[in-house]
């Protein structure tokens, strides 16, 4: 069985997790950058924070045999930050390291209008370099998030085929289906999606392009949900076919799109 998790914050994890990652047949990971717990005070910060994941942490992975790739952004909670559009000017020589797979996750955290316009930098950057993007839906109001997120991608005309949109409940999954050519995540994390949610929603609306994630961060969480689920999903009557998919094969089909991505 090999299995990827394609949005982990393995970088506040520990190297215990890599060591049973690897025995239970992940391949690779990829991180996201995310809120690390406490904003940031300076755009250097988030730059030291870029080269920690795109350096140290591929590293630190390979050392455990898997794969390592990251994206970078300002997210979604930081979004509001003063300092937001002096590091989003900053991104683009990130964008060209060879363990950079695009920019994510971004999106909206409140809904504000600086989200609103950070988001839309973010994506222009996105359209600039061609490279692959993972958007965050918030916490609540997941709904609502959806629609203003998929309007502005749709008015700006993006190829949707490079575009996740994660964190996906009953509440949206729907809704985000009604873009076939999109990815879509569901994040299998106590506060948010159970494998059995999942399996009932991959039944409904199929495997397609689907992806499922653990989302592991420094919060109650497990790193080793997406193998979990590979081996639980038939379980609750999804074909392994479509475990396989989602917990392997689309996620290569995602990230494949970047020549970078080699597994």
């Amino acid at each position: 069985m090999k299995v990827i998790d394609p949005h982990i914050h393995i970088s506040v994890r520990t190297t215990d997790d890599y060591e049973a990652m690897h025995k239970a047949g992940y391949v690779a990971v990829v991180e996201p950058a995310f809120w690390s717990g406490s904003d940031k005070q300076y755009a250097e910060s988030f730059l030291d924070y870029f080269n920690h994941i795109l350096n140290f942490e591929a590293a630190r992975a390979k050392k455990y045999g898997l794969h390592h790739y990251s994206l970078i952004c300002i997210n979604s909670k930081e979004a509001r930050n003063p300092i937001a559009m002096e590091v989003v000017e900053r991104m683009e020589p990130y964008l060209e390291h060879k363990n950079c797979l695009g920019v994510g996750e971004i999106g909206l955290d409140l809904i504000t209008d600086a989200e609103i316009e950070v988001f839309k930098k973010q994506v222009d950057l996105c359209e600039k370099h061609k490279v692959l993007c993972v958007i965050h839906l918030p916490h609540i109001n997941k709904r609502v998030g959806a629609e203003i997120l998929m309007k502005i991608l749709v008015e700006k005309k993006v190829d949707l085929n490079r575009y996740i949109l994660d964190h996906n409940t009953e509440e949206t999954i729907g809704f985000t289906k009604q873009y076939p050519e999109m990815f879509m995540g569901m994040t299998l994390y106590p506060t948010k999606v159970s494998i059995e949610r999942a399996a009932e929603m991959i039944k409904e609306y199929g495997a397609g392009n689907i992806m499922l994630n653990s989302s592991a961060d420094w919060g109650k969480s497990y790193p080793l949900m997406v193998s979990e689920a590979a081996r639980k999903l038939t379980e609750f009557g999804v074909s392994a076919e479509d475990a396989e998919k989602v917990t392997y094969s689309n996620a290569v089909r995602f990230y494949s799109q970047s020549p970078k991505f080699k597994i």
